[in-house]
């Protein structure tokens, strides 16, 4: 068979070129653009969530997810299955609690001498958008700057948004923090991300 009638999918792409890097995880798209007010709430919702850990206002933060939700931070970025997984976070209402504890009350010396952040949350990707739940994929880039340092924290993060009866009445039903450099040794972070 000539190179000419090889089927595409049968070559193998040259080194260095363009290949998938995620293909254990599907990654649906929306037919609901990001102008819809749907998203457009869960969007603010991002924003202020962004803006609370910025602040480090912990307890706000903790009161934008439902007690129902879970905050993740897996190992493995196309993992799905969080809870039969290696996870660096794997939060429930009651470990977001003592995760505030410690941020809030002095338990944890990262807390005492905390990094200040600034969030950015970009490529927003409705992936299901309904009247009672919003999913979305964003890009996140988190600059931490501390003791003449900067860090850089990258990540892909899915959000579940559960919408409310207003805009305030929003709230997180999940979070899921896949990081770019997951797999590889990641420097303890004293900040949610």
């Amino acid at each position: 068979m000539s190179e000419a009638t090889t089927a595409p999918a049968a070559r193998k792409p040259k080194p260095g070129a363009w290949a998938p890097i995620t293909e254990a995880r599907l990654l649906p798209v929306s037919t609901v653009g990001t102008d819809d007010p749907r998203v457009g709430r869960a969007l603010d919702l991002i924003a202020r969530e962004a803006e609370l850990l910025d602040h480090k206002d912990y307890t706000e933060w903790e009161k934008l997810y439902l007690d129902e939700a879970l905050y993740i931070i897996p190992i493995d970025p196309d993992t799905t299955d969080f809870a039969n997984t290696l996870n660096m976070v794997y939060d429930d209402a009651t470990m977001r609690r003592m995760r505030v504890t410690r941020m809030t009350e002095g338990y944890a010396i990262a807390a005492v001498d905390s990094a200040r952040t600034v969030r950015t949350v970009s490529r927003v990707v409705p992936s299901d958008v309904t009247d009672d739940v919003v999913q979305l994929r964003v890009g996140q880039t988190l600059i931490a700057y501390k003791r003449g340092r900067h860090d850089i924290w990258a990540a892909n993060v899915d959000y579940i948004v559960r919408l409310g009866e207003s805009a305030m009445s929003d709230r997180i039903l999940q979070k899921v923090i896949r990081l770019i450099n997951g797999n590889d040794e990641v420097p303890a972070a004293g900040f949610l991300l």
